[in-house]
């Protein structure tokens, strides 16, 4: 755990820089103001520091925001994700074939889910979430299915963590116990679905996902989930219909990646 508490205008400044590497391309004032929930003034502040940084570069044609090139070497020395995404990859194609909705297969980056492959490409249900991307840990179906199925000592720490994160889907962590009530529901049922307020924000209520634990007994390897359109299908029918297949292949990927640790 932290022996300090968090520098806030770090956090903010963070955050502006994520919103506009996840905006890519269409990073206005307003659409960073729409993700991060900072007032404007504020939110131009972190942008200059981002531009002089050389993090953030802006358009004077568009007046848009930009990830520079630097932000790559923020990266640079991450690789722990390589290896899992080159074990799950060969099966994610024939899945989405199979079941006709992407997935993603995502590993724990401390208060998020990192996505480390996925089966997303051009089509209805696109949107830019490619490999790096991070999902919040109890905003996700990915993050829940974890905090649901880690050990409690590991859970308590994830709670005690998105405690103090100010995000709508973080206010269960502040009541431990209806927390713990949520995610044992989780563990009952074998799956996780997306926070709704994260829905609303990141998705306009159109796609919604499901999410399972990739685990060999007590260790968890990762996660997997499936998205779909929920004009097509209610949640109820997503569960009747994509769990089972979703725990199919967690257990086929759990093995995959057992042996790949054995070896």
């Amino acid at each position: 755990m932290p022996s300090y508490r968090p520098v806030i205008a770090v956090l903010r400044c963070l955050d502006v820089l994520a919103a506009v590497n996840r905006l890519s391309g269409r990073a206005s004032l307003a659409e960073i103001h729409r993700m991060v929930g900072l007032d404007k003034a504020t939110i131009l502040r972190m942008l200059e520091t981002l531009m002089h940084a050389g993090y953030v570069v802006r358009e004077d044609e568009t007046r848009l925001y930009l990830a520079a090139g630097k932000t790559l070497q923020l990266s640079a020395g991450y690789r722990a994700h390589s290896a899992v995404g080159a074990a799950v990859s060969p099966r994610l194609g024939a899945f989405r074939r199979r079941i006709g909705w992407p997935s993603d297969v995502a590993i724990r980056d401390g208060d998020a889910m990192i996505v480390v492959e996925t089966s997303r490409d051009a089509g209805p249900i696109f949107v830019n979430r490619g490999p790096g991307y991070r999902a919040p840990l109890l905003a996700t179906s990915l993050g829940l299915a974890y905090t649901a199925f880690c050990g409690a000592a590991e859970r308590a720490e994830i709670l005690s963590v998105a405690a103090d994160d100010p995000s709508p889907w973080n206010e269960i962590a502040r009541d431990r116990r209806k927390a713990e009530g949520a995610l044992a529901a989780i563990r009952a049922t074998g799956y996780a679905t997306m926070n709704p307020a994260y829905m609303a924000r990141e998705y306009d209520n159109r796609i919604s996902s499901i999410g399972v634990p990739i685990r060999d007994g007590e260790t968890i390897f990762a996660c997997i989930n499936v998205l779909y359109l929920r004009s097509a299908l209610s949640a109820e029918e997503a569960a009747a219909t994509l769990v089972a297949p979703l725990l199919e292949i967690a257990d086929a990927l759990a093995a995959d990646l057992a042996r790949q640790s054995a070896a």
